[in-house]
């Protein structure tokens, strides 16, 4: 026997009872509708009347609605409409539409959500604006510093900030297009991520099409947020896999990871992933907010999730309540988080304050402190890196440190080792560093060492190579020096050919390895000869014709990368992805950089002694001068990829000194301005000193100005200068 409670106009109408559900069904619609078409199977099944294409298109248009407001109120907003009776209703109703009418299905429709077939694998989705990563801070003083280097920039004594919390999940950004959901990437590498919006579709919290007016939601906007599986709903899904005879997962956030990734997006559908929207990446047709805080305002008025923890603070004792009270309430949330992110509120300052290197100047993290656990260390492996450094490090016994499944992990360096007299077989401290990198941090306190414990020995020789190895007074790390250890050129080759440097498609690590050690690389520059061997490249395993074919082709097509990154991808130390940006705007050429005095290289802003000193040290190497001859003599031809200054912008050639506070821009900001068309910006007033640009509270050099008769301009002039090329006043220029 089945049964059936029918509930109308919120309240229960009737009970109907049948000896089969066929039955049952029949009786339910009967009720629903007492004069049904009999030409409608929909009808007969629903009660719905789709009897003409209009009733069903406006049905249809009914019941998405009808659907899409449930889902805001009960995901987002925490205040439920519909009891899941009501609500599944609709959606098999829905459903059922859409299937007698397959002109009716819409990409933002709420029946979109229960996943597609299986895909083949994902498409790479290249970021418009990069997904970068943020610095850290572990403490107060950190914080404080990283604000007064904000403050500093912007010549500013304070500024508005946002905290938010730290998820502990996935970085996303969503695409919507006319306010329709497009595409939905992951972070990838921040310059490209994987097209997963077959299953971000499946996340009730996402909306599928933003609320709002047509004319109020920009006409093309990318969203980006923070998908995780909530504690609460991590601890299910582990029993039931349990139950199942299935592994349980490690933490939610790897669960996270593993079911966004799913070639399967009805097996994505049936993990209960939510998520979090914190910041727009870009959008066009629309002006953007002037703020963060309002950017959150508009993203959740839109039908996006936004934190509700967030909050607004005005000084760093502000911040750093709001961050106590996030160490507070961290164990009752239902989701992971491991610190609080600060950003700077006002867009325009954001995008003042630019970025160093990969990390944002305008935002912050600062992580909680990391977790520890003890365990055992059952031995010490040394690694070399691809600048010769021997980095040890412990093999551990698996232990959960932070969620995370941990089984090895840094020792820092030899010093470290000796100090704090680490020994295999000893009962250690260890924790995850900003949550993150796994490192042994003290022998434990209850630790017993048998008899025979000795001390460990760091080794006097390359692990990799043999050559005897040697530490640099005050340098706490152990190098080999052998250019040519195999070791540290694998290493290099597959950095190199990185995403981050030359992005060589298809020397990846393995390949990295094998094609030094049979014989086929022993510098960068064979790399650019391989073609020449590619018949003895067949032969390797695991290769074939059509890999081959793909690998010369990606070489090949790296003979004309961007100078900055070929600079980068040459593994030279201390040079990163920003200083290799300033010697290419110093430079232009390879050999430039190659022959490059020390005090040219001090003169450059950015390059200290340090990494002035490491490059004149790395060029005075025959093998590496050899290496840059080598590579520009197999046409290796980077591009310049800083534009030249404008030769005939009214700029070109002047001279400026800036001074006083300015309002739209620091004076560091329009110094760099007035050099990128030609002009010299100095710091001191003379007479051939052609402008002066004086910002409020001007000083000393205002005096000096007016005394030496230089023209003197204010910030509206001057802006107005750099950018039209509107001369205030033409002053005659010094040779």
């Amino acid at each position: 026997p089945c049964g059936a409670l029918l509930y109308s106009s919120h309240h229960f109408s009737s009970v109907i009872l049948t000896e089969s559900p066929n039955a049952l069904i029949q009786a339910v619609c009967a009720e629903h509708s007492p004069v049904p078409n009999n030409d409608s199977p929909l009808q007969m099944q629903f009660g719905s009347d789709a009897s003409t294409p209009e009733k069903a298109t406006q049905r249809a248009e009914q019941l998405r609605a009808e659907i899409n407001r449930a889902n805001r109120l009960y995901y987002i907003e925490n205040a439920p409409e519909l009891d899941d009776a009501e609500w599944d209703a609709r959606m098999q109703e829905l459903l059922a539409l859409e299937e007698a009418h397959p002109d009716l299905k819409t990409p933002d429709s709420p029946t979109q959500r229960v996943g597609a077939p299986p895909a083949a694998g994902f498409d790479e989705v290249v970021h418009p604006v990069p997904m970068l990563s943020l610095g850290n801070v572990f403490g107060e003083e950190g914080f404080r510093a990283w604000y007064k280097r904000a403050l500093d920039f912007l010549e500013l004594e304070s500024a508005p900030m946002v905290c938010e919390l730290k998820i502990d999940g996935l970085a996303l950004a969503i695409t919507y297009r006319d306010g329709v959901m497009e595409r939905a990437a992951t972070r990838g590498d921040g310059e490209r991520g994987e097209d997963v919006t077959a299953n971000v579709r499946t996340i009730r919290s996402v909306p599928l099409k933003l609320e709002g007016p047509p004319e109020e939601i920009p006409p093309v906007i990318e969203l980006r947020g923070e998908v995780f599986l909530p504690n609460s709903k991590f601890a299910t899904l582990n029993i039931e896999r349990e139950a199942a005879g299935l592994s349980a997962y490690v933490n939610p956030r790897n669960s996270a990871s593993g079911s966004l990734r799913q070639l399967d997006s009805t097996e994505t559908a049936k993990r209960p992933l939510d998520m979090f929207f914190y910041a727009l990446g870009y959008l066009e047709g629309a002006e953007s907010p002037s703020s963060h805080w309002d950017t959150l305002q508009a993203i959740n008025e839109w039908g996006g999730r936004k934190n509700e923890w967030t909050r607004k603070a005005n000084t760093v004792e502000e911040v750093m309540a709001a961050i106590a009270d996030a160490g507070e309430v961290r164990e009752s949330l239902d989701y992971g988080i491991d610190g609080v992110v600060i950003k700077i509120d006002s867009l325009s300052l954001q995008r003042r304050l630019g970025f160093v290197g990969r990390d944002p100047r305008w935002a912050i993290a600062y992580k909680f402190p990391a977790e520890q656990a003890e365990t055992t260390l059952k031995a010490i492996h040394v690694n070399v890196g691809r600048t010769g450094a021997l980095t040890p490090w412990a093999e551990l016994e698996p232990v959960i440190v932070g969620g995370a499944t941990v089984g090895r992990a840094t020792l820092h360096n030899k010093d470290e080792i000796a100090r704090k007299d680490f020994r295999e077989g000893d009962r250690v401290v260890i924790q995850r560093a900003g949550d993150v990198i796994p490192q042994v941090v003290e022998v434990a306190a209850k630790n017993q060492r048998p008899e025979a414990s000795q001390p460990y020995e760091f080794p006097g020789t390359c692990p990799s190579c043999g050559t005897e190895t040697v530490q640099i007074e005050d340098e706490a790390v152990t190098r080999c020096v052998n250019g040519a250890c195999p070791a540290q050129f694998e290493r290099l080759l597959e950095h190199f050919a990185s995403r981050v440097a030359l992005d060589i498609e298809g020397l990846g690590e393995r390949v990295s390895q094998d094609l030094p050690r049979l014989g086929f690389v022993s510098n960068i520059a064979d790399l650019y000869r391989l073609h020449e061997r590619r018949e003895d490249l067949l032969e390797l395993e695991k290769m074939g014709e059509t890999r081959v074919d793909n690998l010369l082709k990606a070489i090949e097509a790296a003979r004309s990368p961007l100078l900055s990154k070929l600079l980068f991808a040459l593994g030279i130390p201390g040079i990163g992805s920003e200083s290799a940006e300033w010697l290419s705007r110093r430079f232009h050429s390879l050999t430039g950089v190659k022959d490059a005095t020390e005090e040219e290289l001090l003169a450059i802003d950015g390059i200290g002694p340090i990494v002035a000193s490491t490059l004149i040290d790395y060029f005075s190497v025959e093998q590496n001068r050899q290496l840059i001859d080598d590579l520009i003599e197999l046409g290796v031809n980077p591009i310049d990829d800083t534009p030249e200054p404008s030769a005939d912008h009214p700029a070109n050639g002047v001279r400026f000194v800036v001074t006083g506070r300015l309002e739209t821009m620091s004076r560091s900001e329009a110094q760099n301005r007035i050099k990128s068309l030609g002009g010299k910006a100095t710091g001191s007033v003379t007479k051939k000193t052609n402008y002066l640009v004086a910002g409020a509270e001007a000083g000393s050099k205002l005096d000096k100005a007016q005394r030496l008769d230089v023209h003197v301009i204010g910030e509206s002039e001057f802006i107005a200068f750099m950018e039209n090329g509107e001369i205030p006043v033409q002053p005659e220029l010094d040779s």
